[in-house]
């Protein structure tokens, strides 16, 4: 599952539990931050706990856990880390005053009930079996041409050139 699907499926539980004002911003390329902000709002401190906790648990079922967590005993607003995206789950007090949908307003804003379209992941993974096909052909020709001396020379060569590098960059973090 990429993040555009996953921040979508966390917009779509904090539905199921009537969060409102729901938005999902792409951010892709435009921020440093994360890629996408999903932000929502609850309408009391129980509803805020539901929708935070609904949105976990259904990730973790799927094997995807915040790196972050902020705002745990906020009666306000909540923060949720999962790397490519901010899950924000906020009152409409907090929501107004901090203005996340102004500051993030160079994003684009995208329909998240839409299921997301798969066509690109399709035409991408067929190219990379093509290029892991032609990749392990290839292997396949030229591993016979090479001798068990020439391979284990080789392999030597390598250790000492890795080792080498490995030496000089600790040299070079030590200097400085």
């Amino acid at each position: 599952m990429n993040i555009k699907e996953l921040v979508c499926l966390a917009a779509r539980l904090a539905d199921d539990k009537k969060a409102e004002n729901i938005k999902v911003i792409d951010l892709c390329g435009l921020s440093s931050l994360c890629d996408f902000i999903l932000i929502a709002t609850a309408n009391s401190k129980p509803h805020l706990d539901a929708v935070e906790e609904e949105i976990s648990k259904k990730l973790k079922e799927k094997g995807y856990y915040k790196t972050n967590r902020d705002g745990a005993e906020s009666n306000q607003w909540r923060v949720s880390d999962y790397g490519g995206f901010l899950a924000h789950i906020m009152t409409q007090e907090a929501r107004d005053f901090y203005a996340l949908d102004k500051i993030f307003s160079f994003g684009k804003e995208i329909d998240f009930k839409k299921p997301v379209k798969k066509t690109v992941k399709k035409a991408a993974a067929k190219k990379t079996a093509a290029k892991t096909t032609a990749k392990k052909t290839t292997v396949k020709k030229a591993a016979p041409k090479t001798t068990a001396k020439k391979a284990a020379a080789s392999k030597k060569t390598s250790v000492k050139k890795t080792a080498a590098k490995k030496n000089t960059a600790k040299k070079a973090v030590t200097k400085k």
